[in-house]
């Protein structure tokens, strides 16, 4: 059978920024039949992501990364439909998704390898199951729980950088559903920030291209920022960080503005930044969302359940 399917043609290098011509679309075969274990899946939805910047590299600098290899096909995120299959658990029709799915119209995948959708938990729109529903969602959704500390009734701020993002988004409203009084987000363009806070429900948004993030922060957040959700790095977190109150919380998700460059994960902060955060007992530990497996299962259904009673708004 023929199909095409995408693989890495170059890498863009440690510290470039990567361009079309990194990749190359191509024709290919697969087997015309399927063996024992297997099912033939036609490719619906593919979720393309900030990581996988690092998997370009030869190295990723992560052990749970593996990078992508030179004219092999692309693999991360994804959700299909099984064509045939000869694995007991599965049907044809039935809606698959792994989170090692190749770049590919058609694939044969190992049956076992693959997880089973309810497209009623999500109102049939399928692709949510690779964001708000999926491991965008665990992030946000975890990173709030594991390293947010949100109390409700403790009156908390949380500041969210790259809010318009995927997991942003999703983030801000989160917070706000755990308990914070206050959500701010900070995104780049006006119509972002109008989408946050006449869709997504934050109270304010920062455009950072425009006028002075530190001032605009210190009018969003007169009482100081409780908790920040942290997708981006760099200067926008080291403004965000210097008006940070006392024992507060930084989940440290992405740090976007630095993928381009050869540094360690998570960034080092500058000196008067670290400085700030010692003095002020402001905890900043790695979160890899892949270490909560165990709370998957009831928090996809949770996440699930926001999306249909209207809670969660997703774009």
């Amino acid at each position: 059978m023929i199909i095409q399917r995408v693989v890495l043609n170059s890498r863009p290098g440690k510290n470039g920024v990567p361009v079309p011509e990194n990749f190359r679309l191509e024709q290919s075969t697969i087997a015309d039949t399927v063996q024992a274990g297997q099912v033939r899946v036609k490719t619906l939805y593919l979720s393309v992501d900030p990581y996988m910047r690092c998997r370009m590299n030869e190295h990723t600098g992560s052990d749970y990364l593996q990078p992508w290899q030179l004219s092999e096909v692309a693999d991360g995120g994804g959700i299909g439909v099984v064509e045939e299959s000869k694995y007991d658990s599965l049907s044809k029709g039935d809606f698959v998704t792994s989170f090692t799915w190749p770049w590919q119209t058609v694939a044969i995948l190992d049956g076992s390898l693959l997880q089973k959708l309810v497209p009623q938990l999500v109102n049939g729109r399928l692709s949510y199951f690779l964001g708000a529903a999926g491991i965008t969602g665990l992030t946000a959704l975890l990173g709030v729980r594991e390293k947010g500390h949100v109390a409700a009734g403790a009156n908390q701020t949380m500041v969210v950088s790259g809010a318009a993002g995927a997991c942003g988004s999703l983030a801000g409203q989160i917070g706000r559903l755990e308990g914070c009084s206050r959500v701010v987000g900070i995104a780049g363009t006006d119509e972002k920030c109008s989408i946050l806070v006449q869709e997504m429900g934050f109270d304010a948004a920062i455009n950072y291209k425009k006028g002075d993030v530190a001032k605009q922060l210190r009018e969003f957040c007169p009482g100081g920022v409780d908790v920040y959700f942290d997708n981006v790095g760099g200067d926008i977190s080291d403004t965000v960080i210097s008006q940070m109150n006392q024992n507060s919380h930084i989940i440290l998700c992405g740090q976007i503005s630095q993928y381009n460059k050869d540094v360690p994960y998570p960034p080092p902060l500058p000196p008067d930044i670290e400085k700030i955060q010692k003095e002020r007992n402001i905890t900043r530990e790695r979160f890899l969302v892949l270490n909560y497996m165990d709370k998957q299962e009831a928090s996809v259904l949770q996440l699930c359940q926001w999306i249909q009673e209207g809670k969660l708004k997703v774009r």
